[in-house]
Parts: C-alpha cells; sequence; structure tokens
C-alpha cells in the first residue's frame, strides 16, 4: 500500500493551537500588524513595480526564468554554482518513499534543484532558514504530501524556507502541482520569509484543504528594499472549517488562502486563484511594507476573499466572487481594507449573490487612510440584508471614483458613511447606484452618510424599492456636507436632511409617489442650502431652522420611474 493512503498514527509531535501563539515566524500564526507608516518607506512603489515588470523578461537572467509553460529549454539553472536532479540524487519520482531525507542530504546554498517528471511523496517538513539563493523547480514534477496522521514532526508544513527571525536570502520556487486529493491531506506548501528576493510561480493545489492545519502558503519579506513576487499561486478547491477536521480541538476556523500578514519589502500577487477557505482568502493586511495584488480570481472565503493593508498597497484588475456560502459563514467579505496608509483599489468586478449577514462588498475598516477605490463594480444580489461600500467611522479619507452599484438584496445601503465624530472627508465621484433592494432591517436607503464634511459630485442614486417598498435614494445625518449635480429617484423620498449646514445644488430630485417630495428636511436640520435644484413636488420643511433655498424650480410628478 502507498504510503500515502496510510491512516496508522506515527509519533509525531502534538499538534500546536497557532491562535494561541505570539505572532512571530516562529510559529507562523496569523496576525494583526500594526499601522503602517509612510514615511518609513523608503523605496517608491513605482521602482519596485518597475523591478517587478523587468525581471520577468530580462531582469533575472542572472538567475534564470522558469514557468511551467517554458519547457526544459530554458535555462532555469543559471545564477546558481550548483544545479542537483534531485531523483539522480535518490528521491522516488514515483510517490511511494518520503524525500524529506533526500533534500536534507543535498541542503546547500547557491543551489537549484530540479524536479523531473514525477509524483514526489512528502511526509516531514523539510526546513531550510539563512540559506542564500537557492531554487526549486518542477518539471510536471506533482508534490504529494502524506495524510494528517502520517505527517512527522509539526504536521503544518512542506517546505519551511526561511522564517521571519531566520530568513534566507533570495528563493524561486516554481512549477509545481500540489496533490491534495486523498482524505486529511490539507497541508501548508511553503512558507517562506526572504530578506532580499522572493520569486514563486505556476503553483497548483488540487484537492480540498481537509486536515485542518494551516493553509497552503505563506509569505514575507523582511527588508524594507526586498521584493517578491507570486504568480499564478492557485488554490481553486479551498478547504474545510476546523471543526469537520482531525485538527479540530488545536485550531479557530481553519485555513488561509494565502497569508502574507509580515511583509515590509514590496510584494506582489499576480494573476492568482484562491477559492472557498474558511478563514480569509488572501490574508496580507500586517507589515510597512506595500502589497500589491494585480488580477487573480478570489471567491467564497469567509471573513474576506481578500483582506489587505500596508504602505501605499494596491489592487488591480482582481474579480471577487461570492457566490456559495458555507454553513458556518458569519461573513463573506468580498474586499476588506485595514492597517492601511495610502491605497488604491482600481478595476475591481465585484460579484455577490449569495450574502451571508454583513458581506460587505468593500469594508473600509478604522485603520485605513488615503484610500482611492476606481474604476470598478459592484452588483449584489440576494435574500439577505447587505450593504455594498462600508467606511467605518475612523477610516480617514477615501476618495470613490466612477464606480458602478448594482444592489437588489432584501435591504441595505449600497454606500453606508457611519456616523463618527471624525471629519476626514469622503469624496464620491461619478458613481452610478440603480436596482431593486427591499428594507428589511430598517436599512432603506441609497445612499447614508454619517460624517462631517463628505462632498458627492456628478453621480445618480436610483432607488425604486424592491415590491412597493419605500426606499430614500440619499439620506444625510453628517454636517457640512455638499452635494453637487446629483440625480436622486427614490420610491419614497430621494433627498432628506438631517444635520447642520448641508449644502445641495445643481441636482435633479424626484419621487416614484406623485405625493411626496423630492426634498425633506427633518426639525433636526439648521442652515441647509438648496440651490439650483429640480424638485419634484418641491420641499417638505419639518421645522428645519434658518433654511435657504432659491432657484430650485418644481417639476412636479415626474414619471422617471413609472413601471421602472
Amino acid at each position: 500500500m502507498s504510503k500515502r493512503s496510510g491512516t496508522q498514527n506515527t509519533n509525531h509531535e502534538t499538534p500546536i493551537d497557532p491562535t494561541s501563539l505570539p505572532h512571530t515566524d516562529t510559529q507562523e500564526s496569523a496576525g494583526r500588524g500594526t499601522e503602517s507608516n509612510q514615511s518609513a518607506k523608503q523605496n517608491s512603489s513605482k521602482s519596485r513595480r518597475s523591478f517587478l515588470r523587468g525581471s520577468a523578461i530580462a531582469g533575472v537572467s542572472a538567475l534564470g526564468l522558469l514557468t511551467a509553460t517554458s519547457g526544459s529549454a530554458t535555462a532555469f539553472h543559471e545564477g546558481y554554482n550548483n544545479v542537483i536532479n534531485v531523483v539522480d540524487a535518490g528521491a522516488d519520482p514515483t510517490g511511494e518513499e518520503s524525500i524529506t531525507p533526500v533534500l536534507n542530504n543535498v541542503r546547500a546554498d547557491n543551489t537549484a534543484f530540479k524536479f523531473p517528471e514525477g509524483e514526489y511523496y512528502i511526509d516531514e517538513q523539510f526546513r531550510h532558514t539563512r540559506y542564500e539563493n537557492i531554487g526549486f523547480f518542477g518539471h510536471n514534477a506533482t508534490l504529494v504530501p502524506a495524510n494528517y496522521h502520517d505527517f512527522n514532526g509539526p504536521q503544518f508544513r512542506m517546505f519551511r524556507l526561511g522564517t521571519w527571525l531566520n530568513p534566507g536570502e533570495r528563493l524561486r520556487f516554481e512549477g509545481f502541482d500540489i496533490d491534495q486529493t486523498a482524505p486529511e491531506t490539507g497541508i501548508r506548501v511553503i512558507g517562506a520569509n526572504v530578506t532580499d528576493r522572493l520569486e514563486v510561480r505556476d503553483i497548483t493545489v488540487n484537492g480540498t484543504h481537509d486536515s485542518g492545519t494551516w493553509g497552503p502558503a505563506l509569505f514575507g519579506i523582511v527588508d524594507s528594499d526586498g521584493e517578491g513576487i507570486v504568480e499564478r499561486f492557485r488554490a481553486p478547491d479551498g478547504g474545510v472549517h476546523s471543526d469537520r477536521t482531525p485538527h479540530a480541538e488545536n485550531a479557530w476556523r481553519g485555513p488561509i488562502g494565502i497569508e502574507a500578514n509580515r511583509n515590509d519589502g514590496y510584494l506582489e500577487f499576480k494573476d492568482c486563484e484562491l477559492d472557498g477557505f474558511p478563514s480569509n482568502g488572501l490574508y496580507a493586511s500586517g507589515g510597512s511594507g506595500t502589497t500589491v495584488v494585480n488580477g487573480g480570481t478570489y471567491r467564497n472565503s469567509c471573513t474576506a476573499s481578500i483582506r489587505l493593508g500596508g504602505t501605499n498597497s494596491e489592487i488591480n484588475d482582481v474579480t471577487v466572487v461570492i457566490d456559495e456560502t458555507p454553513s458556518y459563514s458569519a461573513s463573506q467579505r468580498a474586499i476588506r481594507l485595514e492597517n492601511a496608509n495610502g491605497m488604491t483599489v482600481d478595476g475591481a468586478d465585484i460579484t455577490i449573490t449569495s450574502p451571508s449577514p454583513t458581506s460587505h462588498a468593500l469594508s473600509v475598516m478604522d485603520s485605513c487612510d488615503g484610500l482611492r477605490f476606481e474604476n470598478s463594480s459592484i452588483e449584489m444580489r440576494g435574500d439577505r440584508v447587505n450593504h455594498g461600500i462600508v467606511v467605518s467611522g475612523q477610516a480617514g479619507y477615501t476618495h470613490i471614483f466612477d464606480v458602478d452599484i448594482v444592489h437588489e438584496t432584501s435591504g441595505g445601503y449600497p454606500i453606508w458613511i457611519r456616523e463618527t465624530n471624525n471629519d476626514d472627508r469622503v469624496l464620491t465621484e461619478l458613481v452610478h447606484i440603480s436596482g431593486r433592494a427591499g428594507a428589511e432591517g430598517g436599512f432603506r436607503d441609497g445612499i447614508r452618510c454619517g460624517r462631517d464634511n463628505c462632498r458627492f459630485s456628478t453621480f445618480t442614486v436610483e432607488q425604486p424599492g424592491r415590491d412597493g417598498v419605500d426606499r430614500n435614494a440619499f439620506v444625510v445625518t453628517g454636517d457640512d456636507t455638499e452635494v453637487y449635480r446629483g440625480e436622486f429617484y427614490a420610491s419614497q423620498y430621494p433627498y432628506i436632511d438631517q444635520a447642520d449646514n448641508n449644502n445641495v445644488r445643481n441636482s435633479i430630485m424626484d419621487s416614484e409617489d406623485g405625493s411626496l417630495e423630492g426634498v425633506r428636511l427633518y426639525s433636526s436640520a439648521s442652515n441647509p442650502t438648496v440651490q439650483y435644484n429640480e424638485i419634484g413636488n418641491g420641499i417638505d420643511d419639518l421645522g428645519a431652522y434658518n433654511v435657504r433655498q432659491w432657484h430650485n424650480t418644481d417639476i412636479g410628478s415626474s414619471p422617471y420611474l413609472t413601471g421602472a
């Protein structure tokens, strides 16, 4: 019988609960990084991007370049003093005998380890720290982990290549499939921390991570001038909750897809794919460095499919989909931003059709400052209350630009700027909100703005309501709000002011209900300015103080939403 299919227990180490450990990489536990400091960053993200883009063409010529499709002609061994064919060194390519002893015997710096076509069984961690310039290259090679019960020693990872306290220098790990299709074989493929340069490419994990231990990968750049790229790392089969695994009593929730919570350099994730992890998908919100996510698909992970932080970090041209909800899910946020100073999300395509409660499309957390969310789309459908963009109370300056939101849930706010004493500006421009949503839970506004000093310009909010429910287009409960060139259409009130010194001008406000006014001013409103607007049925003033209005046009009952 093949060793990988056995179930006999061995004298392996007692598993450790990673959530009970301090956040040092000697334990590789998931943790929350400190808030980033932009002044600590010595090199610009632009220069780092230039390096990594160049490395794909010529910049790594000293190291060689290998991808899964490049073939054996590629000079992957260039830049190494030694090239070791692991089969020639004694590794079994049939998947019957563990290769870890062989790797331990041939371990050396300035060495490329070549894995010819075959299956390579691993039942014990390979650990190498303080190395200099090593690479692992698969040529149609498949790594096969032992199951949870047969894995000797720490049951958390196959390759541990540098720790945070004892990192390596220059690492490449490329061209492997991982066969985790047998029961209880889920394990971390690679945990790597480097000072200088990290390159990981073309890794595909086949099979569900069902052992309950740490998820497929952990990466960290230790030095502020270090760089790394993780390209085409795929784990499309996800993982299961730890309670349903043999590791149930030693872990909380279960595996993370890719963890990169200690990054002080520049780390790029390019065209990766993660699906259905019970913790987070890509979890990279710690450290003072820059993390960039370029392309890729992220689906159905709990907490968040992408959870990002850092200094001047970016998310570009990603697809995030939530279309399956596990029974244990408390929330499945598409993108969650935190511990961030200067963040850009550009070209995100977010679709949520199976929402859990609080499965926001974009969560801007309290520790996020300086976000620009642009050129993106959000589509939300389902029978649960859910919100689109949620800006937390203590989040800093936020700019929402050129975003289309289709919101068709049973309730919720497409944009919710939460009430706070923080007056860092939220600027919203060129936004279009549409869709028929309900009023379940009382969340029945298209935009609800509770923060002072916000600005809205050149945008449209359509809130016809689902099955005849009353929806408002725009409700302001914060002070000193400026609204310019908006178009508000709603089944109930298009524009509601409940606070002080808010100004709406050059806008159109019209209710689907021909008996309702386009503007409602509550008695709590003071010093409102309403000027140069087109307003259906005028203003409903419930006792606001010092109303200033001029050059408004009463357009009467508009058929705009009739039959929509």
